[in-house]
């Protein structure tokens, strides 16, 4: 049996990603492009848990939404849960500035999906890759890829993994958690 999701996001490459993932797990994805407000908190949990509540009330049902972050170990977990906007003004070039001179270039990215109605309710489910960061932008892809290196990736940026990449990503992982969840309460 198919099932449809919506997801609340801005983001047309998160969405595909998204899509693509569920699409192999018997789910279907709907876009609902909005801008949601992003608190400033320590965890992505809180992050996508307050989102999610923004949604589901925009949508009026239930909406799932995503929030990630890269944390640098050489920066004390930097950018972290300030990922998107150290991006905006950064980008990656200011991350590689920043590493330049770093012994110390391992990462972690991490994925939270939350899954939200209008009753309040909330359900996350979050997953990471360790890796390290590139000294140079390898590959394509969007935001951070062309500079992380996963553990799992023979030594490639997720944007030289082509398709690979969601099989093998954060993302992937946390969606897994997600598909999981939606199929044992037949939502």
């Amino acid at each position: 049996m198919s099932r449809e999701l919506t997801f609340a996001t801005s983001n047309r490459h998160k969405f595909a990603e998204v899509r693509a993932i569920l699409a192999g797990r018997g789910i279907s994805v709907a876009m609902r492009a909005m801008e949601l407000r992003e608190i400033q908190a320590d965890t992505l949990e809180e992050i996508a848990a307050e989102k999610v509540r923004e949604a589901s009330l925009a949508v009026g049902g239930p909406v799932v939404v995503e929030d990630t972050g890269l944390f640098i170990d050489g920066l004390r977990g930097f950018p972290g849960p300030y990922s998107a906007y150290v991006f905006r003004t950064l980008g990656n070039q200011g991350i590689l500035r920043l590493l330049e001179d770093a012994a110390d270039r391992r990462a972690t990215f991490k994925s939270v999906f939350a899954y939200g109605d209008t009753d309040g309710s909330v359900e996350c489910f979050g997953a990471e890759a360790r890796g390290t960061i590139a000294r140079s932008c390898r590959g394509e892809g969007w935001g951070y890829d062309p500079i992380f290196v996963s553990e799992n990736a023979s030594g490639r940026t997720y944007g030289e993994l082509g398709d690979d990449k969601n099989r093998l990503s954060h993302r992937g992982a946390a969606l897994e958690k997600l598909a999981r969840w939606v199929r044992v309460g037949d939502r």
